[in-house]
């Protein structure tokens, strides 16, 4: 039977800046913070994992490098530290987020204690978040143990309706898998009423504040948010606020320079406190290639910016256009300009659309609603266990 109590969890996730470790580590947190017990494991401490909060562990996987191996076999070391932090803290289950190459190392550290001295059981569930599906998982080289990493997961969540569908189209796999969307903490991502000083500092003349965040790979098309704003900079005063790094930095500040607009747009580099700088601003610019979810949308509503996305992947389960936002096709930058330029004109419609978007935030996708439910899944999947 599952316990009846607090559980002792194991988390492990890229502790990168991407979508999936934020999730993962805020989902440790708030988990803590209801009293479980949480044992990151991972190469290096998550990003967000940048206070001391009680019920909070962290165990580094430390990978030697041998002159045999070009490449140091990370999956193996973090399978052997999953199976010594299970023994050690005799933890319940493990989570882990992203199914390459994290699932395949819990289903080996599962089948290690299985076989050891103390026979124990241990359950692991998979949260696929995007691209362990639709970029590794199709790799040829890839796809049979992605399917197998899954088909073998004592449970399994996806952050959206579209990833499920696709997981099961694509992979053909016969497991249930539970959505539980992203989720955000309606009380850390707040409108900050009194925004005067800090919203001063990037826009003094009372500018308009756009702001766009993401890891910059190709598929987030930064290029494609500078030709936005300079669309929207001809029109209304405005400046361009972007957080992250990444590959597409460097073509998308030089197009800024292109452009004659690089001193209204402000790279601000990888930031640990988003909340503060989304609070400040008016809109969002999110014109992905492909989202699965689009957590950064869902930090912004919470935060009342309006934002303008592109209409794909998890997208539209997040953003209703025309209502908490603006969807337009990818590559399309001329009509999301035109809803930018539509709502930064009207600030009675902007703080309207505001007020909608933290509504949806609160009501469908708040912290308080969806970690019940990964709670809920965590004892079904112990109880088919036992």
């Amino acid at each position: 039977m599952a316990p009846a109590g607090p559980l002792k969890i194991g988390i492990t996730c890229y502790p990168t800046y991407g979508g999936s470790g934020v999730v993962a580590t805020e989902l440790g947190l708030e988990l803590a913070q209801r009293g479980h017990q949480i044992h990151f494991i991972s190469y290096a401490q998550p990003i967000r994992l940048n206070r001391s909060v009680a019920n909070i562990h962290y165990h580094e996987v430390e990978v030697s490098r041998y002159p045999l191996f070009d490449y140091p076999p990370y999956d193996l070391a973090l399978a052997t530290r999953m199976a010594e932090v299970s023994e050690l803290y005799e933890l319940d289950l493990l989570h882990v987020h992203y199914a390459i190459p994290h699932s395949v190392s819990a289903l080996l550290a599962r089948q290690m204690l299985a076989w050891g001295a103390s026979h124990r059981k241990l359950p692991f569930v998979t949260t696929l978040h995007g691209t362990d599906i639709t970029l590794v998982g199709q790799d040829r080289s890839y796809l049979p143990v992605t399917r197998f990493s899954i088909e073998q997961s004592d449970g399994v969540t996806a952050i959206s309706h579209y990833l499920r569908e696709r997981t099961l189209r694509e992979f053909s796999i016969p497991n249930h898998i539970q959505v539980i969307h992203n989720f955000v903490n309606c009380e850390l991502y707040c409108r900050d009423r009194d925004r005067g000083q800090s919203r001063n500092e990037y826009a003094p003349h009372g500018e308009r504040l756009l702001v766009h965040v993401s890891n910059f790979r190709p598929v987030k098309r930064v290029t494609d948010v500078i030709e936005i704003f300079d669309r929207v900079r001809k029109q209304i005063p405005a400046r361009l606020l972007l957080m992250g790094d990444g590959p597409e930095r460097s073509p998308a500040e030089w197009l800024a320079v292109q452009k004659g607009i690089r001193n209204d747009v402000i790279f601000l580099g990888k930031q640990e406190q988003i909340a503060e700088k989304l609070a400040i601003a008016d809109a969002l610019l999110l014109p992905s290639q492909l989202e699965s979810f689009g957590l950064a949308a869902l930090e912004a509503m919470a935060c009342e910016v309006v934002p303008i996305a592109t209409r794909v992947g998890g997208i539209p389960e997040v953003i209703e256009h025309g209502d908490t936002g603006w969807l337009a096709e990818v590559g399309d930058v001329d009509s999301m300009a035109a809803y930018a330029i539509q709502i930064l004109n009207d600030e009675a419609a902007l703080r309207a659309m505001g007020k909608r978007c933290r509504a949806q935030a609160r009501e469908r996708f708040s912290a308080k609603r969806i970690i019940p439910q990964y709670e809920d899944f965590y004892r079904q999947v112990l109880e088919r266990s036992s």
